[in-house]
């Protein structure tokens, strides 16, 4: 059924007929294979709007409402930007060779492996000696910042989604878009709010690497023995209780392993975030990419995965030495 025959048996034929004549191009005497557009619509009936003029309308609202919102919204982020500052100044100005005794004494405090510590601090010696330290410094804090928030925010997500189904039913669909929409796609609506810089940037990585510590804190709490928690209620705990004496640690290595995951998502992104201003080893990588500076890339990439090799490790040890003292 043709586009005008559909308008003529439901009636919108005259509604849709302007008073001048239709151009010879009226879409609904066309033989088109491709679907019909919104422009082919508004051949047929020019009631209905253009594609363009839908999306010109957008932009209008979108513009007024950075006019009248853009200085409240800059404000009320100005913080976070000066935490981001403060602990990227930090990181970069502690002097390296203490820097780099608290990364091998936090590798050894998760681990427990000699090895694994020696290592560490054989790659970050490597990162340095390339002459990459800053940058890299500047990566590991970013990192930092948006671990620590999707941390503190994703847990207690995923512990309202296990006991209240409402939040579940809610949360779980955001979840699953968040881990399907492509890396990019998260800049464009931080970008046309903030511009450019570290805030869009750190809030495109929370978004994207917050689901796994949402969903394994969830089915690590789901996954508790029910005998467990029927002699924890025989032994007369209350809820809350029960939750951080019994269900957190019993669902710890679970935990741990949302956190592994949010914290590679992280790095991940923090190279596509440069393309907003996120300076470090992703802004190294991509004015490499760039440009074609091969050495530069080959350097800065090695760096990346060896801070990513480094963190998987750690927490890898740290999940396993959970699991033996659990």
């Amino acid at each position: 059924m043709s586009l005008k025959s559909t308008f003529e048996s439901l009636g919108l034929k005259e509604a849709c007929t302007p008073n001048t004549p239709l151009p010879k191009s009226f879409s609904l005497e066309k033989k088109e294979s491709n679907f019909p557009s919104l422009n082919d619509f508004h051949d047929a009936c020019p009631e209905i709007p253009k594609i363009n003029v839908i999306q010109k309308s957008i932009d209008t609202n979108f513009d007024s409402f950075i006019g009248e919102w853009g200085s409240f919204i800059e404000n009320t982020f100005h913080p976070f930007l000066e935490l981001l500052v403060w602990t990227e100044g930090l990181f970069v100005n502690t002097p390296w060779w203490l820097m780099l005794a608290i990364l091998c004494a936090v590798t050894y405090g998760f681990s427990r492996n000699k090895v694994l510590t020696i290592s560490v601090a054989i790659g970050m010696s490597v990162i340095g000696v390339l002459g990459m330290w800053n940058e890299t410094m500047q990566t590991i804090s970013f990192i930092f910042i948006c671990t620590f928030i999707c941390v503190l925010v994703g847990i207690p997500i995923g512990i309202s989604m296990t006991y209240n189904k409402t939040v579940q039913r809610i949360v779980s669909p955001v979840l699953d878009i968040l881990q399907t929409l492509p890396s990019f796609v998260y800049l464009i609506p931080v970008v046309m709010l903030f511009g450019v810089g570290k805030i869009p940037g750190a809030i495109a990585v929370i978004f994207y690497a917050v689901a796994p510590v949402i969903r394994l804190t969830e089915l690590g709490i789901n996954q508790v023995d029910k005998d467990i928690l029927e002699a924890s209620d025989a032994f007369g705990v209350n809820r809350w209780q029960k939750l951080f004496q019994v269900q957190i640690p019993l669902a710890m290595p679970n935990i741990m392993l949302g956190i592994n995951q949010t914290i590679m998502m992280s790095l991940a992104m923090v190279v596509i975030a440069s393309m907003v201003g996120v300076r470090g080893l992703g802004l190294d990588v991509l004015e490499a990419v760039t440009n074609q500076y091969l050495a530069k890339g080959i350097f800065s990439g090695m760096a990346v995965v060896l801070v990513a090799i480094a963190i998987d490790r750690v927490t890898s040890s740290s999940i396993k030495e959970n699991k033996k003292t659990g």
